[in-house]
């Protein structure tokens, strides 16, 4: 008889992009470049470039829950992430489903506006988010930009950083990763669980104009826990992974340098 050894599988929930710089485009590559089964359900769909979005457009609710249920009744993942939601709607549909499936190893990445200023969450969906599905999170990444409008205070040093992730992390989540790309200096992302901090630092890499970032890191932190791996460990591989990425991006387009 063969031995069949199960797939570890991660799941992304999240936008489309037709370049396939980010949203579940892009988280696709990133799983299978880290060696799991990766699985997408477009949440909401964008008219998009390496230039910018310039359209965005919600899935229908009835269609939303169609696609979860449909995948989730087959083929239960070892990790999930979700990134542009877009609606209140498709935010209350997405923690049901996280609920109903019991699904482990959420990574939200609270996508709100576009790298060319493009809203990706309405301000009523930003409520849905904090409240329904924050508290099922095994971790949530908000950018500096992201963590002012989830805590409403400034963030200027790491310090800063440490202070919102504190109070992010009140809203539910069981841990919280700041990412400083948007800080002067040195890249330095703080993680915190409720016990600890951790900094995770690289160089920057100046004069290189991104595109998906975000997606990329959050989707590779997501394949790790998918693997059975540590938070801490698959955040600091996740880092050097997108930290490699942006070293090697090579243009595609004539706007923002894709990574993956």
């Amino acid at each position: 008889m063969m031995n069949i050894t199960k797939r570890k599988v991660a799941l992304s929930i999240a936008g489309s992009d037709p370049s396939g710089g980010a949203g579940i485009q892009a988280d696709l590559k990133v799983f299978t470049i880290l060696g799991v089964y990766g699985m997408a359900i477009p949440a909401a769909l964008t008219a998009q470039s390496t230039k910018g979005v310039s359209a965005v457009k919600e899935i229908p609710p009835v269609f939303m829950e169609a696609q979860l249920e449909a995948l989730l009744s087959d083929i239960k993942p070892d990790a999930v992430k979700t990134g542009m939601l877009l609606t209140a709607r498709t935010v209350s549909i997405v923690a049901g489903a996280v609920k109903r499936y019991r699904l482990r190893n959420l990574v939200i990445d609270p996508v709100m506006v576009s790298s060319s200023g493009k809203r990706l969450l309405k301000k009523d969906a930003l409520d849905a988010l904090t409240e329904r599905l924050l508290p099922l999170a095994a971790l949530v990444t908000p950018n500096i930009d992201e963590a002012k409008l989830l805590t409403g205070m400034e963030i200027e040093t790491v310090e800063d950083m440490e202070e919102a992730a504190k109070r992010i992390r009140k809203l539910g989540a069981k841990a919280v990763l700041v990412k400083g790309g948007h800080i002067e200096g040195d890249a330095v992302d703080v993680l915190y669980d409720g016990f600890g901090f951790w900094r995770f630092t690289a160089k920057r890499t100046a004069g290189v104009s991104i595109h998906g970032a975000g997606c990329v890191y959050s989707a590779a932190i997501t394949a790790g826990l998918a693997k059975g791996m540590p938070l801490a460990g698959s955040v600091e591989a996740a880092k050097k992974f997108v930290t490699k990425a942006i070293k090697k991006a090579a243009p595609v387009g004539h706007g923002r340098v894709p990574l993956v």
